[in-house]
């Protein structure tokens, strides 16, 4: 019944059908670490606060040039080498505090909450993106400090807050089978962890460094994480980061056998412990090589292919934030109807890029309760199956003796 008497004609709009979902940013990089501000203007120095860097020029002005002990310099100059990328860095190198670089503790970043005021800092500070910036980094790297397994145990917690990927080196001097052994109950490095969140990389890079007129060596994980941001704008999220030519590198810290048709090559030996690793061989260049998160080999689930886990991701967060426009309009068959329709469209779109197989969304009244309606709560399915990459290929080959009958016919 109107509210009011009325003696003529009326309008009313009402807001019917889909509404437009737009998909998360992806090539977004998190890095923590040290730089040296006290090289930068006044008005570039930061610490503790996730700073927003799109080239080179801007990494130069807030964080300063590539300086011996400073992590940040040095990482972002192997992101954008790679051709493309966001990052959002996180400094904890804080002149009022510490004395020099080697000061920084591995408490300095993983970071805290302060209680009082409630500012985060190192990794936790990361956690601050979106209402900074309006997105979360979707990689996450801490070089050279991720190396230590209480800093890997945090970008694991820290990707599972925020629906990231952390990438993580080995030590540096690791060999093969510290690496691999890494894996079990009785490693000691940092790479017995089992998350789908986590990506470890094995060995360093090798990169000719023109002030020294040498070649030196660098931490895989910014490589790959630069690797990663190129892939995801060229190609797609959905696409695998391995066989991509890693650029600005001459080598590897220790030289791997790489054979594509090996099973008991280093490379697969590595990629069967669910350790990326870099494949070289004759005339291939030096590519990233793996396709498995840490969760490989104890999970045989889909999620366990980094795209796949990336992919779900992506979906999730971009169907949850356009929500916001349908939260606490009444409950009716028309806004069921629309949400249905929005995620529906949404998914088709995915599956016109190639970025899902097939999917869809419903309601389904059996898990919708009276009483859950009747509270202001709803459920929805989304089903959805992204693409596997074609981590192995396999002919069966015979020799066909009848194929003789075909001599002199042609």
């Amino acid at each position: 019944m109107p509210a009011s008497f009325l003696h003529g004609v009326e309008t009313i709009e009402v807001q019917k059908g889909a509404v437009t979902i737009k998909t998360v940013k992806t090539a977004v990089i998190g890095l923590v670490g040290t730089a040296p501000i006290n090289t930068v203007g006044a008005d570039y120095k930061t610490v503790n606060q996730p700073t927003l860097i799109l080239n080179e020029i801007e990494a130069a002005k807030y964080f300063g040039e590539e300086t011996s002990g400073f992590t940040i310099p040095q990482a972002l100059s192997a992101i954008f080498d790679q051709g493309a990328g966001i990052v959002i860095v996180v400094n904890v190198f804080d002149p009022s505090v510490h004395t020099s670089v080697a000061d920084v503790s591995i408490s300095d970043i993983i970071g805290k909450v302060d209680t009082i005021t409630g500012k985060r800092t190192g990794l936790k500070a990361l956690q601050d993106s979106y209402s900074l910036f309006g997105y979360f980094p979707k990689t996450i790297i801490s070089p050279v400090f991720c190396e230590e397994s209480s800093v890997t145990s945090e970008i694991n917690t820290i990707c599972n807050k925020i629906r990231a990927m952390g990438i993580v080196d080995a030590p540096a001097g690791t060999t093969v089978q510290e690496a691999i052994t890494g894996r079990g109950a009785e490693g000691t490095i940092n790479f017995n962890y089992s998350s789908e969140r986590l990506i470890f990389c094995y060995p360093r890079v090798k990169v000719y460094d023109s002030d020294s007129e040498s070649y030196v060596l660098e931490p895989y994980s910014q490589r790959l994480a630069g690797v990663m941001a190129a892939k995801d704008i060229a190609k797609g999220y959905w696409w695998s980061p391995s066989n991509t030519e890693i650029l600005g590198i001459t080598g590897i810290e220790k030289q791997l056998t790489s054979m594509i048709n090996d099973p008991s090559s280093e490379v697969n030996a590595l990629n069967e412990a669910g350790i990326m690793t870099i494949f070289n061989s004759y005339g291939s260049g030096l590519r990233t090589w793996g396709n498995r998160s840490s969760a490989y080999p104890a999970s045989s689930v889909p999620t366990n292919f980094i795209n796949v886990r990336r992919t779900a991701d992506i979906l999730h967060e971009s169907v949850e934030y356009s929500m916001l426009q349908f939260i606490d309009y009444p409950i009716s068959d028309g806004l069921i109807d629309s949400i249905c329709e929005s995620v529906n469209a949404f998914i088709r779109t995915l599956i016109g890029r190639g970025a899902l197989i097939d999917g869809k969304c419903s309601y389904n009244p059996a898990k919708n309760s009276t009483t859950e309606i009747a509270a202001g709560h709803l459920v929805f399915d989304i089903e959805f199956m992204p693409p596997t990459p074609a981590e192995r290929i396999t002919f069966e080959s015979f020799i066909n003796i009848e194929l003789l009958k075909n001599l002199g016919s042609k």
